[in-house]
């Protein structure tokens, strides 16, 4: 799958809500990470006073496509709901009339 259309409002089953209600379709955007997590803190413990990066760079190929994490919003209880992402190269929300 490598470019995905996917509709604005979707028919979708809510757990809140216990049933099957219109939901707006989003792009989660990612967020900065924090410093103060273990691993960024030691990153910065190895990488202090270092001319040079404390590791070898990844090799290999990257991936032709990226992960794309959708969260519905449900328009009854206005909660949001997480589901398993899609890999995708491109992706576009649409409005669908009718």
């Amino acid at each position: 799958m490598i470019q995905l259309k996917i509709a604005k409002f979707i028919k979708a089953y809510c757990p809140t809500c216990s049933k099957h209600t219109e939901q707006e379709v989003e792009r989660v955007k990612k967020r900065k990470a924090s410093e103060l997590k273990w691993g960024q803190r030691r990153f910065r413990r190895a990488t202090s006073g270092y001319g040079s990066f404390p590791r070898p760079k990844p090799e290999g190929r990257e991936k032709p496509t990226k992960r794309i994490n959708l969260k519905y919003r449900c328009t009854v209880c206005n909660k949001y709901i997480q589901r398993p992402s899609y890999r995708a190269k491109k992706v576009e929300i649409v409005e669908v009339e009718g």
